[in-house]
Protein backbone atom coordinates (compact mmCIF):
# COMPACT_ATOMS: atom_id res chain seq x y z
CA UNK A 1 0.00 0.00 0.00
CA UNK A 2 1.31 3.69 -0.60
CA UNK A 3 2.92 4.93 2.93
CA UNK A 4 2.58 8.06 4.40
CA UNK A 5 5.13 10.06 2.64
CA UNK A 6 5.00 8.60 -0.61
CA UNK A 7 3.51 11.30 -2.30
CA UNK A 8 6.68 13.49 -2.10
CA UNK A 9 8.36 10.52 -4.34
CA UNK A 10 6.04 11.61 -7.13
CA UNK A 11 7.12 15.25 -6.17
CA UNK A 12 10.85 14.16 -6.52
CA UNK A 13 10.24 12.80 -10.12
CA UNK A 14 7.21 15.21 -11.74
CA UNK A 15 8.81 18.89 -9.99
CA UNK A 16 11.86 18.36 -12.18
CA UNK A 17 9.58 17.70 -15.79
CA UNK A 18 7.51 20.22 -15.14
CA UNK A 19 9.88 22.88 -14.61
CA UNK A 20 11.48 21.71 -18.06
CA UNK A 21 7.82 22.29 -19.65
CA UNK A 22 7.68 25.94 -18.14
CA UNK A 23 10.85 26.67 -19.34
CA UNK A 24 10.28 25.88 -22.77
CA UNK A 25 7.20 27.76 -22.51
CA UNK A 26 8.58 30.86 -20.68
CA UNK A 27 12.21 31.11 -22.51
CA UNK A 28 15.82 31.21 -22.14
CA UNK A 29 15.93 33.91 -19.43
CA UNK A 30 13.27 32.75 -17.49
CA UNK A 31 14.37 28.77 -17.93
CA UNK A 32 17.17 30.03 -15.52
CA UNK A 33 15.01 31.04 -12.84
CA UNK A 34 12.73 28.25 -13.08
CA UNK A 35 15.52 26.00 -13.15
CA UNK A 36 16.80 27.71 -9.65
CA UNK A 37 13.93 27.93 -7.84
CA UNK A 38 13.32 24.24 -9.08
CA UNK A 39 16.61 23.38 -7.64
CA UNK A 40 15.77 24.86 -4.14
CA UNK A 41 12.00 23.33 -4.08
CA UNK A 42 13.67 19.78 -5.08
CA UNK A 43 16.26 19.75 -2.15
CA UNK A 44 14.12 20.74 0.00
CA UNK A 45 11.25 17.71 -1.52
CA UNK A 46 14.51 15.08 -1.24
CA UNK A 47 15.57 16.19 2.39
CA UNK A 48 11.92 15.23 3.39
CA UNK A 49 11.95 12.04 1.39
CA UNK A 50 14.93 11.40 3.72
CA UNK A 51 13.19 12.57 7.10
CA UNK A 52 10.47 9.90 6.19
CA UNK A 53 12.67 7.44 5.89
CA UNK A 54 14.51 7.65 8.52
CA UNK A 55 11.31 7.95 10.80
CA UNK A 56 9.56 5.23 9.32
CA UNK A 57 12.57 2.86 8.98
CA UNK A 58 10.80 1.95 5.97
CA UNK A 59 10.83 1.35 2.06
CA UNK A 60 8.73 4.61 1.27
CA UNK A 61 5.65 3.45 -1.32
CA UNK A 62 3.99 4.65 -3.48
CA UNK A 63 0.84 3.08 -5.82
CA UNK A 64 0.29 5.03 -9.42
CA UNK A 65 -3.71 4.57 -9.60
CA UNK A 66 -3.89 3.06 -6.17
CA UNK A 67 -3.07 -0.38 -8.20
CA UNK A 68 -1.03 -2.64 -6.65
CA UNK A 69 1.63 -4.77 -8.46
CA UNK A 70 1.69 -6.84 -11.15
CA UNK A 71 -1.51 -4.98 -12.11
CA UNK A 72 0.43 -1.48 -11.22
CA UNK A 73 3.15 0.40 -10.55
CA UNK A 74 4.79 1.15 -7.69
CA UNK A 75 7.33 3.80 -6.45
CA UNK A 76 9.74 2.82 -3.76
CA UNK A 77 12.56 5.07 -1.86
CA UNK A 78 14.94 2.82 0.51
CA UNK A 79 17.95 3.93 1.60
CA UNK A 80 20.10 3.36 -1.43
CA UNK A 81 17.70 5.32 -2.77
CA UNK A 82 17.78 8.31 -0.53
CA UNK A 83 21.42 8.22 -0.56
CA UNK A 84 22.00 8.71 -4.86
CA UNK A 85 18.80 11.12 -4.39
CA UNK A 86 20.54 13.18 -1.75
CA UNK A 87 24.07 13.56 -3.67
CA UNK A 88 22.26 14.09 -7.05
CA UNK A 89 20.46 16.82 -5.49
CA UNK A 90 23.63 18.83 -4.02
CA UNK A 91 25.65 18.20 -7.38
CA UNK A 92 22.86 19.91 -8.95
CA UNK A 93 22.75 22.47 -7.04
CA UNK A 94 26.38 23.40 -7.19
CA UNK A 95 26.28 23.03 -11.26
CA UNK A 96 23.32 24.87 -11.26
CA UNK A 97 25.22 27.72 -9.44
CA UNK A 98 28.37 27.51 -12.16
CA UNK A 99 26.42 26.90 -14.84
CA UNK A 100 25.18 30.73 -14.59
CA UNK A 101 28.50 32.21 -15.78
CA UNK A 102 28.40 30.35 -19.21
CA UNK A 103 24.40 29.62 -19.53
CA UNK A 104 23.09 32.44 -17.94
CA UNK A 105 21.44 35.34 -19.76
CA UNK A 106 21.71 38.89 -18.70
CA UNK A 107 18.54 41.47 -18.48
CA UNK A 108 18.77 43.15 -22.00
CA UNK A 109 20.81 40.71 -23.52
CA UNK A 110 19.39 38.42 -26.20
CA UNK A 111 18.28 34.78 -25.01
CA UNK A 112 20.21 32.33 -26.65
CA UNK A 113 19.27 28.20 -27.92
CA UNK A 114 22.25 27.09 -26.02
CA UNK A 115 21.44 28.69 -22.18
CA UNK A 116 17.38 27.48 -22.72
CA UNK A 117 18.85 23.80 -23.74
CA UNK A 118 20.78 23.64 -21.38
CA UNK A 119 18.84 24.28 -18.39
CA UNK A 120 15.88 22.78 -19.63
CA UNK A 121 18.07 19.27 -20.20
CA UNK A 122 19.81 19.72 -16.43
CA UNK A 123 16.09 19.38 -15.15
CA UNK A 124 15.21 16.44 -17.40
CA UNK A 125 18.51 14.97 -16.01
CA UNK A 126 17.42 15.38 -12.30
CA UNK A 127 14.28 14.17 -13.49
CA UNK A 128 15.06 11.22 -15.04
CA UNK A 129 17.77 10.51 -12.36
CA UNK A 130 15.07 10.69 -9.98
CA UNK A 131 12.98 8.16 -11.62
CA UNK A 132 15.51 5.72 -11.87
CA UNK A 133 16.42 5.80 -8.00
CA UNK A 134 12.49 5.30 -6.98
CA UNK A 135 11.10 2.73 -10.15
CA UNK A 136 9.91 -0.31 -8.38
CA UNK A 137 9.82 -2.35 -11.54
CA UNK A 138 12.25 -2.92 -14.15
CA UNK A 139 10.23 -1.76 -17.29
CA UNK A 140 9.98 1.54 -15.72
CA UNK A 141 13.92 1.23 -15.04
CA UNK A 142 14.08 0.74 -18.67
CA UNK A 143 11.73 3.96 -19.27
CA UNK A 144 14.06 6.15 -16.99
CA UNK A 145 17.00 4.84 -18.23
CA UNK A 146 15.79 6.03 -21.75
CA UNK A 147 14.74 9.55 -20.69
CA UNK A 148 18.25 10.31 -19.44
CA UNK A 149 19.63 8.82 -22.30
CA UNK A 150 17.79 11.50 -24.50
CA UNK A 151 18.49 14.32 -22.30
CA UNK A 152 22.15 13.44 -21.61
CA UNK A 153 23.25 12.84 -25.33
CA UNK A 154 22.23 16.07 -26.32
CA UNK A 155 24.94 17.86 -23.54
CA UNK A 156 27.22 16.73 -25.08
CA UNK A 157 27.19 18.24 -28.36
CA UNK A 158 25.65 22.23 -26.85
CA UNK A 159 28.34 24.01 -29.16
CA UNK A 160 27.50 22.30 -32.62
CA UNK A 161 30.87 21.44 -33.45
CA UNK A 162 31.53 18.38 -35.66
CA UNK A 163 33.93 16.82 -33.32
CA UNK A 164 31.07 17.00 -30.30
CA UNK A 165 28.10 15.90 -32.80
CA UNK A 166 30.65 12.83 -33.73
CA UNK A 167 31.22 11.78 -29.67
CA UNK A 168 27.43 12.66 -29.13
CA UNK A 169 26.51 10.13 -31.72
CA UNK A 170 28.76 7.39 -30.01
CA UNK A 171 27.12 8.07 -27.28
CA UNK A 172 24.17 7.26 -28.54
CA UNK A 173 24.67 4.08 -30.53
CA UNK A 174 26.08 2.99 -27.37
CA UNK A 175 23.68 3.74 -25.60
CA UNK A 176 20.76 1.97 -27.95
CA UNK A 177 22.48 -0.87 -27.95
CA UNK A 178 23.01 -0.76 -24.65
CA UNK A 179 18.94 -0.43 -24.07
CA UNK A 180 18.13 -2.82 -26.43
CA UNK A 181 20.10 -5.73 -24.62
CA UNK A 182 18.77 -4.45 -21.29
CA UNK A 183 14.98 -4.88 -22.78
CA UNK A 184 15.44 -7.99 -24.36
CA UNK A 185 16.09 -8.81 -20.63
CA UNK A 186 13.08 -7.62 -19.52
CA UNK A 187 10.92 -9.88 -22.05
CA UNK A 188 13.20 -12.82 -21.12
CA UNK A 189 12.05 -12.21 -17.09
CA UNK A 190 8.44 -11.05 -17.91
CA UNK A 191 7.77 -14.30 -20.08
CA UNK A 192 9.22 -16.52 -17.43
CA UNK A 193 8.05 -15.05 -13.82
CA UNK A 194 4.68 -12.86 -15.02
CA UNK A 195 5.91 -9.73 -13.63
CA UNK A 196 8.08 -6.82 -13.32
CA UNK A 197 8.11 -5.70 -10.07
CA UNK A 198 11.07 -5.82 -8.11
CA UNK A 199 9.82 -7.41 -4.61
CA UNK A 200 7.99 -9.96 -7.00
CA UNK A 201 11.08 -10.98 -9.00
CA UNK A 202 12.98 -11.06 -5.90
CA UNK A 203 10.50 -13.61 -4.58
CA UNK A 204 10.12 -15.63 -7.59
CA UNK A 205 13.33 -15.63 -9.81
CA UNK A 206 15.46 -19.23 -9.72
CA UNK A 207 18.14 -20.32 -11.41
CA UNK A 208 18.09 -21.35 -14.91
CA UNK A 209 19.06 -20.95 -18.30
CA UNK A 210 16.47 -18.02 -19.67
CA UNK A 211 17.34 -16.46 -16.15
CA UNK A 212 20.93 -16.82 -16.69
CA UNK A 213 20.03 -15.00 -20.03
CA UNK A 214 17.97 -12.15 -19.22
CA UNK A 215 20.45 -11.35 -15.93
CA UNK A 216 23.77 -11.51 -18.62
CA UNK A 217 21.64 -9.25 -21.38
CA UNK A 218 20.85 -6.75 -18.66
CA UNK A 219 24.23 -6.41 -17.37
CA UNK A 220 25.77 -6.24 -20.56
CA UNK A 221 23.33 -3.79 -21.68
CA UNK A 222 23.84 -1.34 -18.65
CA UNK A 223 27.63 -2.02 -18.42
CA UNK A 224 27.09 -0.24 -22.15
CA UNK A 225 25.85 2.66 -20.97
CA UNK A 226 27.98 2.92 -17.58
CA UNK A 227 31.14 3.15 -20.15
CA UNK A 228 32.59 -0.13 -17.91
CA UNK A 229 36.05 -1.18 -19.79
CA UNK A 230 36.26 -1.80 -22.62
CA UNK A 231 32.93 -0.47 -23.33
CA UNK A 232 34.09 2.97 -22.49
CA UNK A 233 34.88 4.19 -25.83
CA UNK A 234 32.10 6.49 -26.77
CA UNK A 235 32.98 8.35 -22.67
CA UNK A 236 36.19 10.45 -23.13
CA UNK A 237 35.40 12.02 -26.32
CA UNK A 238 32.05 13.03 -25.02
CA UNK A 239 32.84 13.91 -21.73
CA UNK A 240 35.52 16.04 -22.66
CA UNK A 241 34.09 18.21 -25.71
CA UNK A 242 31.15 19.17 -23.43
CA UNK A 243 31.02 22.56 -22.34
CA UNK A 244 31.94 22.36 -18.48
CA UNK A 245 28.79 22.42 -16.83
CA UNK A 246 27.54 19.52 -18.89
CA UNK A 247 31.16 17.38 -18.55
CA UNK A 248 30.42 17.71 -14.60
CA UNK A 249 26.87 16.31 -15.18
CA UNK A 250 27.74 13.31 -17.31
CA UNK A 251 30.46 12.15 -15.37
CA UNK A 252 29.33 12.65 -11.73
CA UNK A 253 25.48 11.92 -12.71
CA UNK A 254 24.25 10.33 -15.66
CA UNK A 255 26.46 7.29 -15.85
CA UNK A 256 25.80 6.52 -12.25
CA UNK A 257 22.16 6.17 -13.44
CA UNK A 258 22.77 2.76 -15.13
CA UNK A 259 25.45 1.70 -12.26
CA UNK A 260 22.64 2.01 -9.81
CA UNK A 261 20.36 -0.34 -11.90
CA UNK A 262 23.21 -2.50 -11.75
CA UNK A 263 23.32 -2.46 -7.77
CA UNK A 264 19.55 -2.71 -7.91
CA UNK A 265 19.71 -5.81 -10.27
CA UNK A 266 22.64 -7.63 -8.32
CA UNK A 267 21.64 -6.99 -5.05
CA UNK A 268 17.57 -7.20 -4.90
CA UNK A 269 16.42 -9.15 -8.16
CA UNK A 270 19.55 -11.89 -8.96
CA UNK A 271 21.18 -12.47 -5.74
CA UNK A 272 20.51 -15.65 -5.39
CA UNK A 273 21.74 -16.64 -8.51
CA UNK A 274 24.29 -14.67 -9.31
CA UNK A 275 27.31 -17.12 -9.56
CA UNK A 276 30.89 -16.64 -7.28
CA UNK A 277 32.28 -16.77 -10.82
CA UNK A 278 30.60 -13.80 -12.13
CA UNK A 279 31.14 -11.50 -9.21
CA UNK A 280 34.59 -12.06 -9.95
CA UNK A 281 34.74 -11.27 -13.76
CA UNK A 282 32.66 -8.26 -13.14
CA UNK A 283 35.42 -6.62 -10.66
CA UNK A 284 37.94 -8.09 -12.59
CA UNK A 285 36.62 -5.52 -15.62
CA UNK A 286 36.54 -3.05 -12.71
CA UNK A 287 40.32 -3.21 -11.67
CA UNK A 288 41.28 -3.18 -16.06
CA UNK A 289 39.53 0.20 -15.87
CA UNK A 290 41.52 1.19 -12.99
CA UNK A 291 44.60 0.14 -14.76
CA UNK A 292 44.00 1.36 -18.32
CA UNK A 293 41.85 4.56 -17.13
CA UNK A 294 45.00 6.06 -14.93
CA UNK A 295 47.53 4.79 -17.40
CA UNK A 296 46.11 6.25 -20.37
CA UNK A 297 45.14 9.60 -18.21
CA UNK A 298 48.80 9.89 -16.90
CA UNK A 299 49.34 10.31 -20.61
CA UNK A 300 46.79 13.09 -21.50
CA UNK A 301 48.31 16.78 -22.81
CA UNK A 302 45.01 18.26 -21.90
CA UNK A 303 43.03 18.49 -18.81
CA UNK A 304 39.67 17.47 -19.50
CA UNK A 305 40.73 14.44 -21.30
CA UNK A 306 43.11 13.67 -18.12
CA UNK A 307 39.83 13.93 -15.57
CA UNK A 308 37.72 11.83 -18.40
CA UNK A 309 39.78 9.17 -18.47
CA UNK A 310 39.83 9.25 -15.12
CA UNK A 311 36.55 8.98 -15.05
CA UNK A 312 37.07 5.53 -16.98
CA UNK A 313 39.59 4.73 -14.18
CA UNK A 314 37.14 5.93 -11.25
CA UNK A 315 34.05 3.35 -12.81
CA UNK A 316 36.20 0.30 -12.11
CA UNK A 317 36.12 1.60 -8.48
CA UNK A 318 31.99 1.02 -8.15
CA UNK A 319 32.14 -2.71 -9.37
CA UNK A 320 34.38 -3.94 -6.38
CA UNK A 321 31.44 -3.80 -4.16
CA UNK A 322 29.70 -6.88 -5.83
CA UNK A 323 32.21 -9.75 -5.13
CA UNK A 324 32.76 -8.33 -1.49
CA UNK A 325 28.96 -8.26 -0.55
CA UNK A 326 29.07 -11.54 -2.55
CA UNK A 327 31.70 -12.67 -0.26
CA UNK A 328 30.11 -11.20 3.05
CA UNK A 329 26.88 -13.02 2.10
CA UNK A 330 28.66 -16.04 1.16
CA UNK A 331 30.28 -16.83 4.68
CA UNK A 332 26.66 -15.44 6.99
CA UNK A 333 27.91 -12.22 7.40
CA UNK A 334 27.22 -8.52 7.46
CA UNK A 335 27.27 -6.98 3.93
CA UNK A 336 26.87 -3.27 5.48
CA UNK A 337 30.78 -2.32 4.50
CA UNK A 338 30.90 -3.45 0.86
CA UNK A 339 27.60 -1.68 0.22
CA UNK A 340 28.05 1.03 2.17
CA UNK A 341 31.97 1.64 0.43
CA UNK A 342 30.39 1.29 -2.68
CA UNK A 343 27.60 3.90 -2.42
CA UNK A 344 30.19 6.46 -0.79
CA UNK A 345 32.75 5.82 -3.71
CA UNK A 346 29.55 6.18 -5.87
CA UNK A 347 29.08 10.04 -3.78
CA UNK A 348 32.30 11.03 -3.22
CA UNK A 349 33.25 10.57 -7.13
CA UNK A 350 30.28 12.36 -8.12
CA UNK A 351 31.12 15.32 -6.22
CA UNK A 352 34.84 15.46 -6.78
CA UNK A 353 34.57 15.01 -10.68
CA UNK A 354 31.81 17.53 -10.70
CA UNK A 355 34.47 19.97 -9.21
CA UNK A 356 37.09 18.53 -11.27
CA UNK A 357 35.16 19.17 -14.54
CA UNK A 358 34.35 22.72 -13.55
CA UNK A 359 37.86 23.46 -12.87
CA UNK A 360 38.68 22.89 -16.23
CA UNK A 361 36.29 24.81 -17.42
CA UNK A 362 37.68 28.06 -15.05
CA UNK A 363 40.90 27.22 -16.36
CA UNK A 364 40.12 27.32 -19.73
CA UNK A 365 38.75 30.74 -19.61
CA UNK A 366 40.88 31.85 -17.44
CA UNK A 367 43.95 30.72 -19.79
CA UNK A 368 42.14 29.86 -23.21
CA UNK A 369 43.95 26.96 -22.92
CA UNK A 370 43.76 23.42 -20.89
CA UNK A 371 47.35 22.32 -21.80
CA UNK A 372 48.67 20.81 -19.12
CA UNK A 373 51.91 21.30 -19.47
CA UNK A 374 51.14 24.92 -19.71
CA UNK A 375 48.99 25.23 -16.75
CA UNK A 376 51.42 28.37 -15.33
CA UNK A 377 49.49 30.69 -14.15
CA UNK A 378 46.54 29.17 -12.84
CA UNK A 379 47.53 28.93 -9.53
CA UNK A 380 48.00 33.00 -9.58
CA UNK A 381 44.63 33.43 -11.39
CA UNK A 382 42.40 30.85 -9.82
CA UNK A 383 44.08 29.94 -6.10
CA UNK A 384 40.40 28.67 -4.84
CA UNK A 385 39.81 26.72 -8.26
CA UNK A 386 43.41 25.10 -7.88
CA UNK A 387 42.88 24.42 -4.09
CA UNK A 388 39.56 22.60 -4.74
CA UNK A 389 40.98 20.85 -7.98
CA UNK A 390 43.62 19.37 -5.34
CA UNK A 391 40.71 18.45 -2.85
CA UNK A 392 38.45 16.73 -5.04
CA UNK A 393 41.42 15.07 -6.36
CA UNK A 394 42.59 14.13 -2.94
CA UNK A 395 39.34 12.40 -2.11
CA UNK A 396 40.37 10.54 -5.69
CA UNK A 397 43.06 8.67 -4.25
CA UNK A 398 41.36 8.66 -0.98
CA UNK A 399 43.63 10.18 1.69
CA UNK A 400 41.80 11.01 5.01
CA UNK A 401 39.06 12.80 5.86
CA UNK A 402 37.72 12.69 2.27
CA UNK A 403 34.80 10.29 1.03
CA UNK A 404 36.89 8.49 -1.01
CA UNK A 405 39.03 7.77 1.89
CA UNK A 406 36.45 6.20 3.90
CA UNK A 407 34.78 4.61 0.94
CA UNK A 408 37.85 2.49 -0.11
CA UNK A 409 38.64 1.70 3.84
CA UNK A 410 35.12 0.43 3.80
CA UNK A 411 35.79 -1.64 0.53
CA UNK A 412 39.34 -2.64 1.84
CA UNK A 413 38.03 -3.82 5.13
CA UNK A 414 35.48 -5.87 3.29
CA UNK A 415 38.00 -7.10 0.70
CA UNK A 416 40.17 -8.59 3.78
CA UNK A 417 37.14 -9.90 5.84
CA UNK A 418 36.33 -12.17 3.06
CA UNK A 419 40.00 -13.29 2.28
CA UNK A 420 39.91 -11.51 -0.96
CA UNK A 421 43.14 -9.44 -0.98
CA UNK A 422 43.86 -8.89 -4.51
CA UNK A 423 40.71 -6.12 -4.73
CA UNK A 424 42.55 -4.15 -1.84
CA UNK A 425 45.68 -4.22 -3.72
CA UNK A 426 44.06 -3.14 -7.03
CA UNK A 427 42.79 -0.01 -4.81
CA UNK A 428 46.08 0.38 -2.78
CA UNK A 429 47.62 0.47 -6.65
CA UNK A 430 44.49 2.62 -8.54
CA UNK A 431 44.85 5.42 -5.75
CA UNK A 432 48.67 5.66 -6.23
CA UNK A 433 48.43 6.50 -10.03
CA UNK A 434 45.37 8.77 -9.53
CA UNK A 435 48.08 10.58 -7.48
CA UNK A 436 50.56 10.55 -10.05
CA UNK A 437 48.51 12.80 -12.08
CA UNK A 438 46.87 15.10 -9.89
CA UNK A 439 50.04 16.42 -8.43
CA UNK A 440 51.37 16.51 -12.02
CA UNK A 441 48.26 19.10 -12.50
CA UNK A 442 48.78 21.28 -9.44
CA UNK A 443 52.31 21.34 -9.73
CA UNK A 444 51.52 22.81 -13.34
CA UNK A 445 49.38 24.54 -12.00
CA UNK A 446 51.36 26.19 -9.07
CA UNK A 447 54.55 27.58 -11.41
CA UNK A 448 55.11 30.87 -11.46
CA UNK A 449 53.67 32.50 -14.81
CA UNK A 450 55.67 34.21 -16.80
CA UNK A 451 56.83 37.83 -16.21
CA UNK A 452 54.00 40.38 -17.73
CA UNK A 453 51.72 37.53 -18.04
CA UNK A 454 47.64 38.41 -17.45
CA UNK A 455 44.63 35.86 -17.43
CA UNK A 456 42.68 36.22 -20.48
CA UNK A 457 39.53 36.57 -18.14
CA UNK A 458 38.37 37.21 -14.85
CA UNK A 459 35.60 34.43 -13.96
CA UNK A 460 33.09 35.28 -11.14
CA UNK A 461 33.81 34.94 -7.97
CA UNK A 462 30.33 32.88 -7.08
CA UNK A 463 31.86 29.95 -10.14
CA UNK A 464 34.87 29.74 -7.83
CA UNK A 465 32.94 29.10 -5.06
CA UNK A 466 30.71 26.51 -6.14
CA UNK A 467 33.72 24.70 -7.46
CA UNK A 468 34.91 24.98 -4.05
CA UNK A 469 31.06 23.73 -2.61
CA UNK A 470 31.84 20.74 -4.01
CA UNK A 471 35.28 19.79 -3.57
CA UNK A 472 34.92 20.20 0.32
CA UNK A 473 31.72 18.33 0.04
CA UNK A 474 33.64 15.27 -1.39
CA UNK A 475 36.59 15.82 1.29
CA UNK A 476 34.46 16.11 4.12
CA UNK A 477 32.41 13.43 3.27
CA UNK A 478 34.65 11.03 5.76
CA UNK A 479 32.69 12.63 8.54
CA UNK A 480 29.71 10.33 7.52
CA UNK A 481 31.06 7.84 9.66
CA UNK A 482 30.23 9.72 12.70
CA UNK A 483 26.99 9.92 11.67
CA UNK A 484 24.18 7.63 12.64
CA UNK A 485 22.35 5.89 11.32
CA UNK A 486 23.60 3.82 8.22
CA UNK A 487 21.27 5.02 6.08
CA UNK A 488 22.48 3.01 3.18
CA UNK A 489 20.80 -0.02 5.19
CA UNK A 490 17.33 1.62 5.72
CA UNK A 491 14.48 0.00 4.66
CA UNK A 492 16.23 -2.71 3.39
CA UNK A 493 16.15 -6.82 4.11
CA UNK A 494 18.73 -8.52 5.20
CA UNK A 495 19.08 -11.22 2.21
CA UNK A 496 20.54 -13.95 2.59
CA UNK A 497 23.13 -15.18 0.10
CA UNK A 498 23.14 -18.25 -1.16
CA UNK A 499 26.30 -19.34 -3.59
CA UNK A 500 24.84 -21.35 -6.75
Amino acid sequence: MTTPGGMLLVLAVLVPFVAVMAGLVLGGRNAERVALATVAAGLVIVIEIARSLLASSEPLVYLLGGWAPPLGVALRADGLSVVMMLAVGVVIAGVAVYARGDFGTAVGVRETRASLTFWSLLMAVWGALNLVFVSGDVFTLYVALELLTFAGVPLVCLDGRGETLRAALRYLLFALLGAMLYLLGVFLLYGTYGTLDIAMLAERVAGGPLTWTAAALMTAGLLAKTALFPLHLWLPPAHAGAPAAASAVLSALVIKGSWFLVVRLWLDVFPGIVTWSATQWLAGLGVAAILAGNIVALRQARLKLLIAYSTVAQIGYLFLMFPLAAGARAAHVDDTAAVTGGMLQAISHATAKAAMFMAAGLIYTTLGHDRVADLRGAGRALPMTILAFALAGASLVGLPPSGGFLAKWLLISAALSTAQWWWALAMLVGGLLTSVYVFIVVMHAMAPPDVGWAPRRTVPGYQQGAVMALALCSFLLGAAAMFPPDLPRVGRPHLAWVAP
